[in-house]
């Protein structure tokens, strides 16, 4: 397509990428985020290969790299820290041709922030998009994308007029950032858990992880957040001695509490100049590891379809049906996986075998091979 005047509603992971592949593409952007400053949810991300290969696109690699740190394996274990299953990520990473990558997420935003801040984007932050103003936008603008997030998403309200409402998934993730000691982690990524339960530990670098404490809870949004985070170290402080190190020292401002919703795949993502990406169009949940990853391949995905000569018609349909198979096999990955976790009680579950090495590369590459 020739330029064209894009807005997008959003400065997340999916938001920004976009931009920034459309910006150096020639497009006009503007990008608008009802926050003040670029958004920063989460604690930390995983970045699988097929996240690095969008991240080597976006020139970002070698900075993400040297701000994050590359996980050797992921070790499951039950409560006690007694080894369950051990998988190595050196096979799938060879085979897929990046490496995995976790970072803390307020690093990666940060990343992308500056990156757009050197290209010629307009940016509209403390803006918040209400439905009005996406039909004013529909108007002014060739292009509408909304990268709005998976709960309160604008523009998808906009393409549906039954607004579509996130599935909360029946258990909440307290979140957290801390410090160790080199030692204590191992370079290993380790997923405790017992019966609705579970605790997970991601390292980064030099002694850096972020965390996320789970278990099976009804919604209550009146009981105060300290509560909550009593009730995590009730749960958890005789677990491992890692758990116990973590709830003995991370960063109080880094807590959060999240009552994990998903969204249900859709029948659609787009209607006439107005288009949904990232956690608006599929969000996943959690216990999928792709959510950031998925983003990025759709940022990836999109600007590449907008080089396309085609009508928009076209290449916004032709760009869901390239997506919808990987992103809703994500969102069912990640709700088996919490099933197994948080609903089925028998500890039987808690032993599962991983996929192997050339099943989880051919998985992250899909729909990525043709490029690298």
């Amino acid at each position: 397509m020739s330029n064209k005047r894009i807005a997008i509603v959003g400065a997340g992971v999916a938001g920004i990428a976009l931009a920034i592949f459309a910006a150096k593409q020639g497009h006009q952007v503007s990008l608008y985020e009802r926050d003040s400053k670029v958004s920063c949810m989460g604690a930390g991300v995983t970045l699988w290969p097929n996240a690095m290969f969008v991240l080597q696109q976006l020139g970002l690699d070698k900075e993400i790299q040297h701000m994050g740190g590359i996980p050797r394996c992921i070790r499951q274990l039950d409560r006690h820290g007694v080894l369950q299953t051990e998988l190595e990520f050196s096979g799938a990473n060879t085979l897929s041709a990046f490496p995995s990558v976790t970072i803390l997420r307020r690093s990666l935003m940060d990343i992308l922030a500056r990156t757009l801040a050197h290209l010629d984007v307009k940016k509209h932050f403390a803006y918040p998009v209400t439905a009005q103003d996406i039909c004013a936008l529909k108007r002014e603008f060739d292009l509408v994308v909304g990268a709005d997030g998976r709960m309160h998403s604008v523009v998808r309200q906009s393409l549906y007029p039954e607004e579509v409402y996130p599935s909360y998934q029946g258990f909440i993730n307290i979140i957290g950032i801390s410090q160790l000691g080199i030692e204590s982690l191992d370079n290993a990524i380790l997923d405790f858990r017992a019966p609705s339960e579970r605790f997970g530990i991601v390292p980064v670098k030099e002694g850096l992880c972020y965390w996320a404490a789970g278990w099976s809870t009804p919604i209550d949004h009146q009981r105060p957040l300290s509560s909550w985070y009593e009730e995590m170290h009730q749960r958890f402080g005789t677990w491992s001695e890692p758990v116990q190190d973590i709830l003995s020292c991370y960063e109080k401002e880094s807590l959060k509490r999240i009552f994990v919703h998903d969204v249900d795949p859709l029948p659609y993502w787009h209607q006439d100049n107005v288009i949904i990406i990232g956690d608006a169009a599929h969000a996943p949940l959690p216990t999928s590891g792709q959510g950031a990853c998925q983003a990025l391949e759709d940022a990836w995905h999109l600007a590449q379809s907008l080089k396309k000569e085609s009508t928009l018609e076209s290449i916004l349909t032709a760009f869901y049906q390239q997506r919808i198979a990987k992103t809703s096999a994500v969102q069912n990955i990640g709700r088996q996986l919490a099933q197994r976790i948080f609903t089925d009680h028998s500890e039987t579950q808690l032993h599962t075998t991983g996929p192997s090495p050339k099943q989880l590369s051919e998985f992250w590459m899909q729909g990525l091979e043709f490029r690298r």
